[in-house]
C-alpha cells in the first residue's frame, strides 16, 4: 500500500515535517552585511521573511535590514499585512508616515515625521504609506521588525506609474490633477 503524504498549510506555507526540521530552519545569516545601494534610489532592503527564513512560519514576525547611501531613499510604500518598527543603527534618517482617508471629509491626511539618530525607534502603523530618507552625508542603516511573517510591500510610485499595462492616462491625470505630459514622463521612469 502506498503511503500518503499530507501537507499542512499554515498562512499559505507548507509546514515542514517535524522530523525534518533542523536548527538551520531557525537561522538566517547575513544581516550583518551591507546591501548594495548602487541604484537610483540609493537604498537596499534585505528581507528575512518566511520565504527566506522557514522558522518564521506561524510566528507572525519578520525582519529587514535597510541600507542607505548618502541621501538614499526607501521610497513611499506600505505593508498591507504588518505594522513596522524601525531601529536606526547608523546615520541620520528622516522617517515618516501619512494617515489615509480620514472619516471626516474636512480633515486632511496628516504627515508624522521624525529625524532618527542611532538608537532611535519609529513605528509605522499597518497599511499606512511610509518612507525613510538618509539626510546625512554618510551611509546609514536600520533594522525593521514587522508584525507578520510575510508583510508584503506595495511601493507607491512603482505600482502607480510602473504597472504593465500602464494605468489609463485619463485616470492618472484626473487623479493627480496634472497635465498628461507629467504622467507620461513619470511612467517613462519605470520602463
Amino acid at each position: 500500500m502506498a503511503s500518503v503524504l499530507l501537507a499542512v498549510f499554515v498562512n499559505g506555507k507548507i509546514c515542514k515535517d517535524p522530523k525534518m526540521v533542523s536548527a538551520n530552519d531557525f537561522f538566517f545569516p547575513g544581516l550583518n552585511k551591507p546591501g548594495n545601494t548602487s541604484n537610483p534610489l540609493g537604498s537596499m532592503v534585505t528581507l528575512a521573511n518566511v520565504n527566506k527564513f522557514p522558522g518564521l512560519n506561524t510566528l507572525g514576525i519578520s525582519l529587514v535590514r535597510i541600507d542607505y547611501a548618502p541621501y538614499g531613499l526607501n521610497p513611499p510604500h506600505l505593508h498591507p499585512r504588518a505594522s513596522e518598527f524601525l531601529f536606526c543603527v547608523e546615520g541620520t534618517l528622516f522617517a515618516g508616515f501619512v494617515t489615509s482617508n480620514p472619516e471626516d471629509p474636512n480633515v486632511k491626511n496628516k504627515l508624522f515625521t521624525k529625524i532618527l539618530y542611532p538608537g532611535d525607534v519609529f513605528v509605522f502603523p499597518q497599511g499606512l504609506i511610509h518612507f525613510q530618507y538618509n539626510v546625512g552625508k554618510t551611509n546609514a542603516f536600520a533594522f525593521a521588525g514587522l508584525s507578520s511573517q510575510f508583510p508584503g510591500v506595495n511601493t507607491i510610485a512603482n505600482a502607480v506609474f510602473g504597472s504593465d499595462p500602464p494605468i489609463n492616462l485619463d485616470v492618472l491625470t484626473k487623479a493627480f490633477q496634472v497635465d498628461a505630459n507629467v504622467i507620461k514622463y513619470l511612467q517613462a521612469q519605470f520602463k
